[in-house]
């Protein structure tokens, strides 16, 4: 009876420290989990056009008059304050997508003027659009005070192994600078730059027959302000160096915070939603419940690809939105698929091993 007692009490004691266990790796990986993403993806409601926009860099048309600036970019990892303001505005019609964006700025400059060169070498705004959120496929449009632009469309994020198709050109695409002050005069005091951007819809078009419908859709989109400290060699201005002769790192400034120093996280970017108002009578705009069920997918994406969790816990079950979810984990010859069917749509939200989401 004695060894009876002693086997209970010793397979009581492996029951509880097994218990203890998992809650201990279940915590730590919820705990990383919640690391993953500090920031929820800010929003925007694009007003439709209600005139023709002239693209000259000063947004003066009634429609921009009606339009609402975004909110104060902020540092890329969503904590200290830039020392100058950014911020845009969106429109949109049934052949182009349309922004504005002043940039406050007291020493306006710029030295690149070749097309596709690499403009985030200069001071410059930039613009990151995934249409379908599927975090592949994207685009990105770099833009400096001399209006010199670099295109390029990526086939997906640099931590998947992507290919950068440098030579993609946005065809149509028609952009204005005004600058209020002097460019490149270190003596004089400026005040800030504008831009203004249309980007043809057909630039989105997958397929000859495909017919691109903005109202009431919404897109994934982020915007950077890249901007270098300065240094004047030989009256001319030059991005700022150190005691040994490095440059110094630029100030990465953003509309929707990434959580970390990388803007080519498009699961992290903000949403725009493309409002048939023509007025500042905005319909609203909430982030649907599913795009919840992504952004955990691509927390377990990630933490799988950092070997950052016991995969056991990959199917645990977790709470989105108040609703309890299970996800699947599927392996196969080429990798591993997670889902989970929606209790809001009913659909099945899968995210792939290079971190493409789809929707079947």
């Amino acid at each position: 009876m004695g060894l009876l007692n002693s086997k209970y009490t010793w397979v009581k004691t492996i029951s509880v420290l097994f218990v203890f266990v998992i809650f201990i790796l279940l915590n730590n990986n919820l705990e990383a989990q919640n690391k993953i993403q500090k920031n929820i993806p800010k929003t925007y409601i694009a007003n439709h056009a209600k005139d023709i926009i002239n693209i000259d860099g000063l947004g003066n048309e009634s429609s921009w008059q009606n339009a609402e600036f975004s909110d104060l970019f902020i540092d890329i990892e969503g904590v200290k304050k830039p020392a100058y303001s950014t911020k845009f505005k969106m429109l949109w019609d049934e052949s182009n997508i349309y922004f504005f964006a002043e940039l406050e700025d007291p020493h306006i400059w710029a030295t690149l003027k070749k097309r596709d060169t690499i403009i985030f070498h200069n001071n410059d705004f930039e613009i990151f659009i995934d249409p379908d959120g599927d975090s592949h496929n994207y685009y990105e449009f770099e833009f400096n005070a001399l209006n010199t632009l670099w295109d390029l469309f990526l086939t997906k994020p640099y931590r998947e192994g992507n290919a950068v198709l440098n030579d993609w050109e946005a065809k149509g695409l028609k952009s204005a600078v005004y600058i209020d002050g002097t460019l490149n005069n270190p003596i004089d005091t400026d005040k800030k730059w504008s831009i203004e951007i249309a980007i043809p819809l057909n630039v989105f078009k997958t397929s000859y027959f495909e017919n691109i419908v903005l109202k009431d859709h919404f897109w994934r989109m982020n915007f950077s302000r890249v901007f270098w400290e300065f240094q004047i060699e030989n009256g001319k201005y030059q991005r700022k160096t150190n005691a040994e002769g490095k440059l110094l790192h630029e100030k990465n400034w953003v509309w929707s915070p990434q959580g970390v120093v990388a803007m080519h996280q498009p699961e992290t970017w903000g949403y725009i939603y493309f409002s048939p108002s023509k007025t500042n009578n905005k319909i609203p705009f909430n982030i649907p419940n599913d795009e919840h069920i992504k952004w955990y997918l691509y927390k377990l994406h990630k933490l799988i690809k950092n070997k950052n969790t016991d995969m056991n816990l990959i199917e645990a079950p977790t709470t989105i939105v108040n609703k309890i979810i299970t996800p699947k984990f599927q392996t196969h010859e080429s990798g591993y698929n997670i889902w989970v069917k929606s209790p809001f749509s009913g659909q099945k939200i899968l995210i792939t091993e290079d971190g493409k989401i789809m929707i079947k």
